[in-house]
């Protein structure tokens, strides 16, 4: 600061002086420079306050440009461009005009644009207005995701559009204390994933599974396509009454029964969630141990496919004080409010 004082004293006085003198002062600073410079053969730092007394002198005297020597001129005339870009930044600012969307409504745009592939601007814009949103379309389609993987629906939405129309079917074999072998048939629909059926036979024929499927499926109710391997009990009974019913028989490939994956994972979550904690005495005794259990899976449990949901839709219970019952002994347990 003191520096620049300095240097106003001298601008004032100067006038007063003889040109004589100022030439000689010049030839003297100019002189001096040129003593630094071969010391101190580096790139001066200059401050900001440096750079706008050079830039506001060449404004004024162009001319100067002539008398530059601790930089090159395009250096100093860089500085007047810059300093011009950023005064006219600072003149054109904003003060004021159409107000932000706030950030709720663009998430709830994006949102939009990704859950629903097949659904442009004016789309989601109706939707918008339907939900007590104002906005323009224009400022709808700036805020859209832009995915590049087309407006194509994802793999997940077409396999929950059929799942509808989905059920599978398995055995499952429990031995008893006395070691005598049961078999369980499993019945479920892809939708929801719920349980149909779990019922219990010591010889599992074509006939019985015929009889078990049309107990599992009414008539109006009976699913387009039906999942199974190739088990050597699903004889040519089971396929006419599946034909008969209206149902497409679909037999996974020998030796795959990833293809049937809904099936197993049930019987695996019976296994580990029942079964494998509990001795069968006898068939009685397995029908109730299933009965109950299939009433838990298909009420009570939560499933991570569902959004933590059971298969019959468990209602939220906000109110009152939570009391517990147990399943099965107390091998599991059900939480409600009373």
């Amino acid at each position: 600061m003191i520096a620049f004082l300095s240097l106003a004293l001298h601008v004032l006085i100067s006038p007063f002086k003889t040109r004589a003198r100022l030439e000689a002062e010049i030839v003297m600073l100019r002189h001096q420079l040129n003593v630094l410079r071969r010391r101190v053969p580096s790139k001066p730092k200059l401050s900001v306050a440096d750079r706008l007394l050079f830039v506001w002198l060449y404004r004024l005297f162009p001319s100067v440009l002539n008398a530059v020597t601790i930089f090159q001129p395009e250096t100093l005339i860089r500085w007047h461009r810059a300093g011009f870009c950023l005064y006219w930044r600072w003149k054109s600012r904003s003060r004021g005009g159409r107000p932000k969307v706030p950030i709720e409504i663009r998430r709830l745009i994006r949102d939009m644009s990704l859950a629903n592939r097949l659904w442009g601007a004016p789309w989601i814009h109706g939707e918008l207005l339907k939900l007590g949103i104002d906005i323009a379309q224009s400022t709808v389609a700036k805020y859209m995701a832009r995915d590049e993987r087309g407006r194509s629906q994802t793999w997940k939405t077409f396999l929950h559009n059929h799942s509808t129309g989905i059920a599978a079917m398995d055995f499952l074999v429990v031995p008893t204390i006395g070691f005598k072998l049961l078999f369980v048939l499993v019945i479920l629909r892809h939708q929801r994933r719920r349980l149909i059926l779990l019922t219990v036979t010591t010889n599992p024929t074509a006939e019985w599974i015929a009889r078990q499927i049309t107990e599992a499926f009414p008539w109006d109710e009976a699913p387009k396509y039906l999942i199974r391997d190739r088990d050597a009990s699903y004889g040519h009974a089971v396929t006419r009454r599946l034909a008969a019913m209206g149902i497409r028989d679909h037999p996974t490939a020998p030796r795959s029964p990833w293809q049937n994956g809904h099936a197993e994972r049930l019987i695996g979550s019976i296994r580990r969630e029942c079964l494998d904690h509990i001795v069968v005495f006898g068939e009685a005794h397995l029908r109730r141990i299933l009965a109950a259990y299939a009433g838990y899976y298909n009420e009570v449990r939560t499933h991570l496919s569902l959004s933590k949901d059971s298969p019959g839709h468990r209602s939220v219970q906000r109110y009152g004080q939570v009391v517990t019952g147990p399943i099965l002994g107390g091998l599991h347990h059900q939480y409600c409010r009373m």
